[in-house]
C-alpha cells in the first residue's frame, strides 16, 4: 500500500506566488526539483521520500531526462523517468504536477532528428505513465540536423497533445534566436524555456547575449547545476572531506573566488536565518528571465536545505554583493 498522500497545499495561495514560464499557462514552484539523482544516488524508496516532501511543501515542477541514469553500470537510461512515473501513479497527483523531460542524449537516441524525437517521446510517455509531457526539452543542440526538422517534429507532438510546450537546453544565443525565428516564420511551436548551465560560480554561458535574448523573447530560464555540483550548499570547505560522488567537481571551486563567494553567502544566510543553499538559489531567481532554478536532492534533509528559496527575499545590496564576489578569477 502506498504511503499516505501529504496534505495538499492551498493551491490558490500558491498560484499567486508561483512564477509563470514565459508565454505559457504553466505556473511553477520557484524551485524545480531535479530528477537526475533518482535511480542513481537515490533508490526508489529514497526518491519517493524526496518527492513526497517536495509535494508537501507545495512543489509542482519536476525535471528529468531520458538519459538519466544511463551512466550507471547496468542502466540504459530512463530510470529516473520510471521512478517518477511510478510515484505519480502511486500518489495520484499527475494533475498537480508540471513534468519536464528531455530528448537528444540518450544512448541509441542521440540527436534531434524527427525520428529520434518521435521515438524518444513515445518512450518517455510510457515510462512516465502520462498522456502528455508538460515541457519537452531538446537536451542539447544538434548541428547535424536542420533546426526546422527538429521544430516540425516537436510541433507535431504538440498538435497531437503528447507535448504541451517545448524548451531548449545547452543552446547558444545565435542558435536559440534562429530556432525562434524559424518557429515564428513557419507557425511552429516555439521554445518557451531554456536550460543553461548557470550559477554563482559559472556565469559566462548565460550572462550577456543569451540572457538578453531570453528576456526579449520571454523565454523562461531554468538554470541547471544551480548549486555548482553542491559547492554552493556551503558544505565544501578547505580541509573538509565530503563523502559524495560530486566531491571532486565541487571542490574544484575552492579557490580564492570560491572562498569569496562562500564568505558572502555565509553572512547573508546568517542575516536571513536560512541556509547557504537557499541564498545561492535566491540569487539565481533574481537574475533576468530566471523562473525556477533546478536543484536535486537525494535525501529529505538535503531538500529541506533548498526549500527556503520560496521565502527568502534578498536586498538589492545583497544581490550586488554576491554578484561582485563571484566576478573575476
Amino acid at each position: 500500500m502506498p504511503a499516505a498522500l501529504p496534505d495538499a497545499p492551498d493551491l490558490g495561495l500558491l498560484c499567486q506566488a508561483m512564477p509563470r514560464i514565459g508565454q505559457t499557462n504553466l505556473d511553477v514552484f520557484p524551485l524545480c526539483l531535479g530528477g537526475n539523482v533518482f535511480g542513481w544516488t537515490a533508490d526508489e524508496q529514497q526518491s519517493f521520500g524526496v518527492l513526497d516532501h517536495y509535494l508537501a511543501a507545495g512543489g509542482n515542477f519536476i525535471d528529468t531526462a531520458d538519459v538519466y541514469s544511463a551512466w550507471v553500470p547496468g542502466h540504459t537510461g530512463g530510470e529516473s523517468e520510471t521512478i517518477i512515473g511510478r510515484w505519480l501513479a502511486a500518489r495520484g497527483v499527475r494533475s498537480r504536477m508540471v513534468i519536464a523531460t528531455k530528448v537528444g542524449l540518450s544512448p541509441g537516441l542521440k540527436g534531434l532528428s524527427s525520428r529520434t524525437i518521435r521515438t524518444a517521446a513515445e518512450a518517455s510517455l510510457r515510462r512516465l505513465g502520462v498522456t502528455s509531457i508538460d515541457l519537452y526539452y531538446a537536451h542539447a543542440d544538434d548541428p547535424e540536423t536542420p533546426l526546422e526538422e527538429s521544430l516540425r517534429a516537436f510541433d507535431a507532438l504538440v498538435k497531437e497533445g503528447k507535448v504541451r510546450y517545448i524548451g531548449a537546453s545547452n543552446f547558444t544565443a545565435p542558435r536559440l534566436a534562429e530556432a525562434l525565428s524559424i518557429s515564428d516564420r513557419n507557425g511552429l511551436a516555439r521554445y518557451v524555456a531554456l536550460q543553461p548551465h548557470y550559477n554563482l560560480m559559472h556565469r559566462t554561458d548565460y550572462v550577456g547575449e543569451l540572457s538578453a535574448l531570453c528576456t526579449r523573447e520571454r523565454v523562461g530560464c531554468m538554470p541547471y547545476y544551480g548549486l555548482a555540483k553542491g559547492f554552493l550548499t556551503g558544505k565544501y570547505r578547505p580541509g573538509k572531506n565530503v563523502d559524495s560522488l560530486r566531491a571532486a567537481g565541487a571542490s574544484a571551486y575552492l579557490d580564492a573566488r570560491g572562498l569569496r563567494v562562500l564568505e558572502a553567502l555565509d553572512d547573508i544566510a546568517v542575516a536571513h536565518h536560512t541556509t547557504v543553499a537557499a541564498v545561492s538559489l535566491v540569487w539565481l531567481r533574481a537574475q533576468p528571465a530566471v523562473v525556477a532554478p533546478i536543484a536535486s536532492a537525494r535525501t529529505v534533509t538535503q531538500l529541506s536545505e533548498l526549500l527556503p528559496v520560496t521565502d527568502v527575499r534578498l536586498t538589492d545590496e545583497e544581490v550586488t554583493r554576491l554578484t561582485a564576489a563571484s566576478s573575476g578569477q
